[in-house]
Parts: structure tokens; sequence; C-alpha cells
């Protein structure tokens, strides 16, 4: 068996942002708001999580919560996306409705493809949960 990585993250005031970890060894982090704190917060944790990732990851983000993407959250996500380690990671993202599905397809669409997360998007978090249970090796 495989040592799952620690997960370093706590809780902050003033964050939207909780990150627990999967038991398959991914993380399932859920936003409240995308708020500059919480795209920083979430910026940095999510780069060094990716620093030395070496093996398939499962990762969900839940950002039903979400109403609105600005522009700085999609910078940042796209400089997340465009890390050369994001390929080794399966993400599924949930959302409440197609204005913010449009603005995760816009973040996809601008990060390099041969880096980029596999990633699909839902509006239903056990559907979500499904495509993730999926062998690895099944990423379409």
């Amino acid at each position: 068996m495989t040592d799952i990585k620690p997960l370093n993250w706590k809780a902050k005031s003033g964050v939207g942002l909780n990150v627990i970890r999967r038991p398959d060894g991914g993380m399932t982090l859920t936003f409240s708001d995308l708020s500059e704190a919480t795209i920083r917060e979430w910026h940095d944790f999510a780069l060094e999580h990716l620093l030395g990732s070496d093996r398939l990851t499962r990762n969900l983000y839940d950002i039903r919560a979400v109403k609105d993407i600005s522009e700085k959250a999609i910078r940042a996500a796209v400089e997340v996306d465009s890390d050369p380690s994001a390929r080794n990671i399966r993400l599924a993202v949930v959302v409440a409705d197609e204005k913010i599905a449009t603005a995760i397809r816009t973040i996809a669409s601008l990060a390099l493809p041969e880096t980029a997360a596999a990633m699909r998007i839902f509006s239903n978090i056990n559907e979500a949960e499904a495509w993730l249970a999926r062998p690895l090796d099944q990423i379409a």
C-alpha cells in the first residue's frame, strides 16, 4: 500500500475553503466563496501539493456555494492547472449552475493541454464521486 501524502492544511479565519483528505489519497476541497483571501490560500496550497506530485490523484472541488468566478480566480486556476504536475490529477468539479460551469470551461480551455488535469464538470456530487471512483486508467 502506498503512503498517503500529508494534507498540511489547517482552516483559517476569513478563508472560504475547507480541505479534507479522501480515502483514495486525493482531496476534497469545498469552497464557500472566492474572496481574495480564499484564492490566495487555495493557490498556494494547490501549488505546494503539486510540488513533487508523482502519481495519479483524484480530487474533487465542490464549488456549489460559489456564485461568481472573478478574472483573478480564473488566472490563478489557469496558473495551477498549467503546472506540469497537474497532469497527474483527475479533477471532478461540482457546480450549482451553468454560469459557473462556463467559467470552469474557460479555465480548462486556457490551461496548457499537455499539463492540465483531466477534468469533468458535474452538477450532481454523486455522479462526480462515481467518475472519480473509476480506475485511474479510465479517465475519459
